[in-house]
């Protein structure tokens, strides 16, 4: 059917092209880009022979100039970026400048501010409007899938939803004494920044890591949760219809959160560049250097993943409760396409986003979050690539 550019080369990058692959019908060739064309070169080697047609590239992400002749000389029908959040508002550029689809998974941040909001791409809306085409912003699984569920919700169960609980557990062990599942850099950077809630109307700020609960998950059990602050909230907020309270939470064991105290309290985990041997460095992106390359995590990390959401509201006059989540296993991705169930879990909702939109299912000019499109089409392929979903209508409830 098309041509897919997925530009990232990174454990995410390298479900979603299995993911392509698998889906060969629509993505009849792709295109795998990124600074390092070696990675790019790996992946396409583990693939090549099947239907779908691969090529490599090389390219600076954070280059506008060589984005755009990139995307000139490879003529693809839609943009997978699944490189830096960083790099989200230049590859928005490129795809402006050549009238081609993007789909991201996670909203930009500036590389300076460890601050995350759709602002910056938002203000992107009239021109990806007047130019013909979409920008489908956060097709991963949190952002992404949780706003699928959330729309899934309200279209089938809800006349109104008044409140949702977001929350991610992961149960694998990896077995270091501390890694992160996902880029360190970023990882780090949300975790350490203030937690937020919605509540009544607008978004109340509190102190990292400070307000925690415990949470019994299915398939998982009883795990510590702590609040978080999450993009995905801030587009919930205002499509949800009835919406009072979201709250994201996520699982954190005690050896992270120890470690990770004591490299924020040594200055490990700043963003503010220091000077040492008379050159500039970060110390966040020297740290990131040193611990393990989150896509060496798979064939070491066992255990599964619980990602979903919890509604309260009404239907009919009558309050109800909906559980929805997935469960993944570490060891089955890994056998599945070589990661662990982190970047498994953003990577098959990439490539299904983008197939959205290339179908035409999602095909609409402008810039949009993932909850503003009809949600069947997106859950039904979860089913087929490898995320399945479970109901719950009696979940116990987040005090």
């Amino acid at each position: 059917m098309g041509k897919a550019l997925i530009i990232g080369a990174g454990g995410v990058a390298g479900v979603v092209v299995h993911k392509c692959c698998q889906n060969s019908y629509v993505y009849e060739e792709i295109c795998i880009a990124s600074r390092t064309v070696s990675k790019c070169d790996a992946l396409k080697a583990k693939l090549n022979g099947g239907k779908t047609k691969i090529t490599t590239a090389q390219v600076d992400a954070n280059n506008v100039p060589e984005l755009i002749a990139l995307i000139e000389r490879v003529k693809p029908d839609i943009v997978i970026n699944v490189a830096l959040p960083y790099q989200d508002l230049t590859i928005m550029d490129a795809c402006l400048a050549t009238k081609v689809d993007y789909v991201d998974t996670a909203n930009y941040e500036p590389e300076d501010t460890a601050k995350f909001e759709y602002k910056w791409q938002w203000a992107y809306r009239e021109r990806f409007k007047e130019a013909g085409i979409t920008a489908l912003l956060g097709s991963g699984f949190d952002p992404g899938v949780t706003s699928v569920f959330s729309a899934y919700a309200q279209k089938h169960y809800f006349d109104e939803i008044h409140s949702i609980d977001i929350l991610d557990a992961n149960a694998g062990d990896h077995g270091y004494p501390f890694a992160t599942n996902f880029n360190p850099e970023i990882n780090i950077r949300e975790v350490t920044a203030n937690g937020s809630y919605f509540e009544n109307g607008k978004f109340i700020e509190t102190e990292p890591m400070s307000i925690k609960s415990v949470y019994d998950f299915p398939q998982i059990g009883e795990k510590d949760i702590y609040l978080l602050h999450h993009e995905e909230m801030e587009s919930l907020a205002l499509n949800i219809k009835g919406i009072k309270k979201i709250r994201f939470w996520m699982t954190f064991g005690q050896s992270y959160l120890t470690h990770l105290k004591v490299l924020e309290n040594v200055g490990m985990t700043s963003i503010e560049p220091i000077e040492f041997e008379g050159k500039q460095i970060v110390p966040l992106q020297f740290l990131k250097a040193v611990l393990p390359d989150p896509a060496s995590l798979g064939p070491r990390t066992k255990g599964k993943t619980n990602i979903g959401c919890i509604f309260q509201g009404i239907k009919d006059g009558k309050p109800r409760t909906y559980y929805v989540y997935n469960v993944c296993d570490h060891q089955e991705c890994y056998k599945e396409v070589g990661s662990q169930a982190i970047s498994y879990t953003t990577g098959v909702p990439a490539m299904i986003g983008a197939s959205m939109v290339m179908t035409g299912k999602w095909k609409r000019p402008g810039v949009f979050t993932i909850e503003e499109f009809d949600p069947d089409p997106f859950m039904d392929a979860l089913n087929k690539f490898g995320l399945p979903w479970h109901e719950d209508f009696a979940p116990a409830l987040i005090d």
